[in-house]
């Protein structure tokens, strides 16, 4: 393959202000990561000292393998909701190694309301175990958990996607062959028991450790017995009567040890192979990615310049370079996993969009993963261009992607509006994962494009009516919804919300995408079979 000739001049006013402005965003970034893992309450901090528990960040720690990467999902979920009350939504998600085995790692966070679930924390949980199922990946349990935050509890118990998905994901995983682990530390009331019942196998905490469907005072309540922690759910009854765990541990720590020591004796099965090269840093420096991206959402910039930041050698072998010049699509490598690229560098037309089809029925083919760099405003829209048929040549790009079969990935590196959120692998089309840049924005069209709409349906209404439109009062609504509008499209609302898969800075970018790729071959990679195309 060929390097990519970058055409950026890193000594440009323009770079050097784009790039100060980047950093800007990044560092507000890593500081509202920084306190979403770890500002606390000091009285939540000394309630886990009392009972001699760590701090789940700790115990992740001393779980992973040394030295190695921790992709965690959805770091700031919660952090627009709940009025700040559920920092990561009470629980950490991630893949991690352990035992030289890729896990997805699902882990109670008892320093947030004793470990409660929030209906975020539950979407969060389900979403973790559903990249597990989708990647064919073992899950750890580090249970620790209140339960059900009751307040909430509506939003939270009787829907298809709430708190029942997480054990019926569990099931599934089991149906797999997908073994499951939970290390016990603290409560599992409720619902939550069923976390450690449900897995292959277990391990809880003398004195901390408890499963049980009713606590103690549930159960007074309800039958007028009398019982006490670990005489309803602890360590040695579940351990040596009910049965219900699997192992003792003394502590924490050997909990863990005894965690790792399970994991050891798991079979390793054979990744799926795709073609793969020895891993090459790009030739470009990465942190050159500051520069590149405005400071404006409206600005273009090209998307060559970000592939030559997080490919291997920064080579790429571009397809069609001169039809539908608005798609980028190409082949390169990255950590030496072959891929196949999709880039934004405008609108999609006709053209780009059906390049992009063909492309994708490429790399399904040739069992290549599809990473996707969105950065789109959507597809071209007027008389000339429906008379073309673009709804139909979006629909026939939205078709592959949907029906793709190799593993897609996505990143949110600029704006993401309209339909082209679709045919560039949004979040409705099942990508293994995706990661917004903390620049990025999402919503069903611009904001400058709501904002006029609806001023101009306002206008229409009031012009029916016989009235005399007011300017002050279409400037308000138009103000109203550019505040809306600016508040829930950011990459933080997306986050919150957990539209995404978290938050990442632009320079790690490459290294989440080599662990996304490499979690993702523990899982076979079909024969993609489409449905109609409208030709």
């Amino acid at each position: 393959m060929r390097r990519i000739e970058s055409r950026l001049n890193t000594h440009s006013e323009e770079f050097q202000k784009y790039r100060a402005h980047n950093r800007k965003l990044v560092s507000g970034f890593q500081q509202k990561q920084e306190e979403a893992r770890f500002k606390r309450p000091q009285r939540d901090i000394d309630r886990l000292q009392k009972q001699n528990k760590m701090m789940p960040r700790e115990r992740l720690e001393l779980l992973l393998d040394p030295g190695t990467p921790f992709l965690e999902f959805s770091s700031l979920a919660g952090s627009m909701a709940y009025d700040g009350s559920a920092p990561s939504a009470s629980c950490i998600t991630g893949i991690g190694i352990v035992g030289g085995r890729e896990v997805v790692i699902n882990a109670s966070d008892s320093s947030v309301k004793g470990g409660a679930w929030y209906p975020l924390s539950v979407k969060k949980i389900i979403r973790a175990l559903d990249i597990a199922i989708e990647n064919h990946l073992p899950v750890i349990h580090m249970c620790d958990s209140a339960g059900g935050f009751l307040p909430l509890q509506s939003e939270l118990f009787g829907d298809k996607y709430m708190a029942g998905r997480i054990f019926r994901n569990q099931t599934q995983l089991s149906k797999m062959g997908c073994k499951q682990l939970s290390l016990v530390f603290g409560n599992c009331t409720a619902g939550g028991a069923y976390i450690p019942a449900l897995s292959d196998y277990s391990v809880i905490v003398e004195g901390t450790g408890a499963v049980f469907l009713g606590g103690p005072p549930l159960v007074k309540a309800a039958t007028g017995e009398e019982v006490s922690v670990d005489e309803l759910g602890g360590a040695r009854m579940h351990t040596s009567v009910s049965g219900t765990c699997d192992y003792f541990a003394k502590n924490e720590r050997e909990a863990i040890a005894i965690g790792r020591e399970i994991v050891a004796q798991w079979e390793q099965k054979p990744k799926t192979q795709i073609q793969r090269e020895t891993p090459e840093d790009p030739w470009y420096d990465p942190e050159e990615l500051y520069g590149i991206i405005p400071d404006d959402i409206r600005k273009p910039f090209d998307v060559r310049e970000v592939i030559a930041r997080l490919v291997d050698g920064s080579r790429f072998s571009e397809y069609q370079p001169d039809y539908g010049e608005t798609m980028i699509c190409g082949f390169a490598n990255i950590w030496g996993y072959k891929v196949g690229i999709l880039g934004n560098n405008g609108v999609l037309f006709n053209d780009s969009s059906l390049k992009a089809a063909h492309f994708m029925e490429l790399c399904n083919q040739n069992k290549t993963p599809l990473v996707f760099l969105q950065n789109i405003t959507g597809f071209m829209v007027g008389k000339e261009y429906e008379q073309r048929g673009i709804t139909k040549d979006g629909a026939k790009m939205i078709m592959v992607q949907a029906c793709s079969e190799v593993p897609k990935f996505t990143i949110m590196t600029n704006g993401s509006f309209g339909a082209g959120n679709y045919g560039m692998c949004g979040r409705a089309f099942d990508a293994r994962t995706l990661f917004s840049w903390p620049n990025s924005q999402i919503s069903v069209m611009g904001s400058d494009q709501a904002a006029n709409t609806l001023v101009t349906i306002k206008l229409a209404q009031l012009k029916r009516q016989g009235i005399e439109p007011d300017e002050k009062e279409l400037a308000e609504i138009r103000n109203e919804v550019l505040g809306n509008f600016e508040n829930q499209t950011s990459a933080y609302y997306t986050s919150s919300e957990i539209w995404d898969d978290g938050i990442i800075d632009p320079v790690d970018t490459r290294n989440a995408l080599g662990i996304s790729i490499s979690a993702s071959l523990n899982a076979p990679i079909g024969d993609a079979r489409y449905g109609v195309l409208r030709l």
